[in-house]
């Protein structure tokens, strides 16, 4: 059996990298694939933390250049990011590995508050 180099990492992943070979949105077999590397690592012991990106489904500096109020732009990247979230959070828990989403805005119902 493999032995992992490190008992605790960060993942940082882009949102791009749950879209496959789509134009945008989430390929599940994108989503699958990620969380099967990650049980992989989950499963030698290794602890992991994850913090993902929403740029596949929105670019805030996109919609600020179109003139959307920035704030308004940061607020829907956010979104998008707790999206991918619960996306990636969904296929780990179905390969057995115990999860919680976390964000710094308020919403419960899908994920614990995150407080700096």
């Amino acid at each position: 059996m493999s032995q992992a180099k490190y008992s605790r990492i960060l993942l940082k992943l882009s949102g791009e990298s749950l879209k496959g070979s789509a134009q945008s949105g989430i390929d599940p077999n994108a989503v699958n694939y990620l969380a099967k590397q990650v049980t992989e690592a989950n499963n030698l012991g290794v602890e992991i933390a994850i913090v993902i990106g929403g740029g596949n489904i929105w670019r805030g500096g996109e919609a600020e250049a179109q003139g959307m109020d920035r704030s308004t732009a940061d607020y829907a990247g956010m979104l998008a990011t707790v999206v991918n979230a619960l996306a990636l959070q969904d296929a780990l828990e179905k390969s057995g590995v115990i999860t919680r989403t976390q964000s710094a805005l308020q919403m419960q119902a899908v994920a614990e508050p995150y407080i700096r």
